[in-house]
């Protein structure tokens, strides 16, 4: 992937230079501003570069960002990095890692609304075993003490019962449901999302050697590297 010279912003006048995917016209960019990539990225994490979770601070606040903008609207990525352009994949490797983690938190909110869904479904047929037996004893006690107030308050008491236990599959289904897919409908647009770094000249040309992801472009780690600095959290 090259690195663009200049990136051009909204006001159409030059900026910062910048690597990584087109940004479409007319989109909504949310910006991000970090001093190192992998300040976007859960320190505790040992997975893969492309495989590691963002870091919570970051989560929350690219997922709350999103959820200001309409939902109709393009989203796009820019991260803002206090340093210069490092390795030419780095931009294509932020983007596949932000992009699977979208990836894998729509597949949790869908596997989360069918373990929904499959307790709707239980609780729905008991609650209708519920309300039926409920109407049943009720009658029958009704009729065992015919002409007596209290078989009636009984019969009512019973019915009333037995609508109760339909509470928690109408919650389930008129309520519960739909935020769970707007987080993975949220998530999917995050997924398919275009990611760009924006540069800045603050550093030393080689300071990508300690920030994440320091790898080859052949996924190996140079020998001349530094070792990597404690990580910073996100601010």
């Amino acid at each position: 992937m090259a690195y663009s010279d200049l990136m051009t912003n909204a006001s159409g006048t030059k900026d910062k230079p910048s690597a990584g995917d087109p940004i479409p016209p007319k989109c909504s960019v949310i910006e991000v501003h970090v001093g190192e990539l992998r300040q976007l990225f859960n320190a505790i994490d040992p997975s893969p570069f492309r495989d590691k979770d963002l870091d919570p601070k970051a989560e929350e606040f690219i997922v709350g960002w999103a959820k200001e903008l309409p939902r109709e609207a393009t989203l796009a990525l820019v991260v803002d990095l206090d340093r210069e352009a490092g390795l030419l994949d780095e931009a294509a490797v932020l983007r596949d890692a932000i992009h699977e983690f979208f990836i894998q938190r729509a597949q949790a909110y869908e596997r989360r609304l069918r373990e929904l869904f499959r307790v709707g479904r239980t609780s729905l047929v008991i609650g209708l075993v519920a309300v039926a037996s409920a109407i049943a004893l009720g009658d029958f006690l009704a009729a065992l003490m015919k002409g007596s107030r209290i078989g009636e308050i009984i019969r009512e008491s019973l019915i009333i019962g037995g609508w109760v236990s339909m509470w928690r599959p109408l919650e389930i289904f008129l309520y519960d449901w739909w935020p769970i897919r707007a987080e993975v409908r949220l998530s999917e647009r995050l997924a398919a999302m275009p990611v760009r770094i924006r540069y800045a000249n603050a550093t030393a040309p080689d300071a990508w050697r300690a920030d994440w992801p320091a790898v080859s472009p052949r996924g190996q780690r140079t020998s001349s590297e530094a070792p990597p600095r404690a990580l910073n959290q996100a601010s």
